[in-house]
């Protein structure tokens, strides 16, 4: 299926000329514009399929994308971690008020702010690492002296050499923006919360995504290394050059993602695919369980997309960071993921400006996918959500 399968939308409670509109409008504006390189866009209502469209290039050299394509989904990798983690707290191994150090050590002596002298008001908890109050930040920040030192030490960089080890012995040597819960800043947190699930599991990352969550759900083309024989698959990334225009950052067929022995970075190194983040987000929406296979309680998922940020507050009282993965303005933060505090909506991107979105009331799963940096560029995650919305002709109630 390529397009609209008009009866089936109708079916589902949706106007397919709304939608048709909608596929038109990103044609038009990103497409045929030169803007985005290609897309490819799933939409579906109680799981039924409602829209695949697949559109563009997938290479410079000019191959057109197809729907199997594989793409650098960047911090859509944090959610898959986030249920990892959750995973292990319904094993018993671990709580959300665990103190961090009790399974990284090395952050026993860390200090907050430039002078390195202050001593954390409190304990950095497992919960702070998931909602991102730990006090950790981004390199690609660029707002603090403190963020300087991540970008001087590479450590949110793709490609690290490092192991789980080392990105942990260094990231010790810095200090925290902040105490941990005082405020939410999008951080390398994620990536520390994999170095947790290998620690406590005694396997790699990559081997205990396959094991407990990749192979259980079928998500057969999810993986932290391309393999040789997918390289055919996976698109070209681009990224904005100073005219404006497009320019290549990553070349599919000699990707950095091919390469082994590299830090795995629970906060953004997966490669994946439409139809496995598809199965992803079925796994969600169903409440942790896809095709038999349950992964996590009902109850678990409901507190992962619930607002975990301290005192009920949203991104836009408790953030001093801009960051486009989300707008800040009624908008909390859950175990992993983004979330509308009216809306009830849950979703997360990635700096490569692939996008996923969770309507738990409306069962409506969107899913869009490209490769452009950075993902601040165009405002097409909240056109995607505003489009949908609008097609909504039977609405279900909250």
């Amino acid at each position: 299926m390529d397009g609209i399968d008009g009866k089936a939308a109708v079916a589902a409670g949706m106007d397919p000329d709304r939608l048709d509109a909608l596929v038109a409008h990103l044609d038009r504006t990103y497409l045929a514009s030169g803007k985005l390189p290609h897309m490819q866009l799933l939409l579906s209502r109680d799981e039924e399929v409602l829209l695949s469209v697949v559109r563009g290039q997938a290479r410079a050299s000019g191959e057109a994308l197809q729907a199997d394509a594989l793409y650098r989904i960047a911090s859509m990798t944090k959610p898959i971690t986030s249920v990892a983690f959750m995973m292990l707290v319904e094993a018993g191994k671990v709580a959300l008020n665990t103190p961090v150090t009790d399974i990284i050590p090395e952050f026993a002596d860390l200090r907050v702010g430039q002078a390195n002298r202050a001593k954390p008001k409190r304990p950095m908890l497992m919960i702070d690492l998931l909602r991102h109050t730990s006090g950790l930040t981004y390199g690609l920040q660029r707002q603090t002296p403190i963020d300087a030192r991540y970008r001087k030490l590479g450590l949110d960089e793709f490609q690290q050499k490092r192991t789980s080890d080392q990105f942990v012995a260094d990231l010790s040597t810095l200090p925290l923006e902040f105490s941990p819960g005082e405020r939410w800043n999008y951080s390398v947190s994620t990536d520390v919360l994999g170095v947790v699930v290998e620690r406590l599991s005694g396997l790699d990352l990559e081997a205990f995504f396959r094991t407990h969550i990749l192979d259980p759900l079928g998500m057969v083309d999810t993986s932290f290394v391309l393999p040789d024989e997918k390289a055919h698959r996976m698109t070209d990334a681009w990224r904005l050059d100073e005219d404006g225009g497009l320019a290549i950052a990553d070349i599919g067929a000699r990707s950095g993602w091919r390469r082994t022995g590299r830090f795995l970075s629970g906060g953004g190194g997966l490669v994946s695919s439409v139809a496995d983040y598809h199965r992803f987000a079925r796994m969600l929406l169903r409440g942790g369980e896809l095709d038999g296979v349950r992964l996590l309680a009902a109850e678990t998922v409901a507190q992962m997309r619930s607002n975990q940020l301290p005192g009920g507050g949203d991104l836009s009282s408790l953030s001093s960071a801009m960051f486009s993965e989300a707008d800040y303005q009624g908008v909390g933060f859950g175990l992993g993921f983004a979330m509308g505090m009216e809306s009830q909506e849950y979703y997360w991107g990635g700096v490569f400006s692939t996008y996923f979105w969770i309507d738990p009331v409306e069962r409506l799963i969107g899913l869009f996918m490209t490769q452009h940096l950075p993902s601040s560029t165009y405002p097409v995650r909240a056109e995607l959500r505003a489009g949908v919305a609008g097609a909504i002709v039977t609405r279900r109630p909250r």
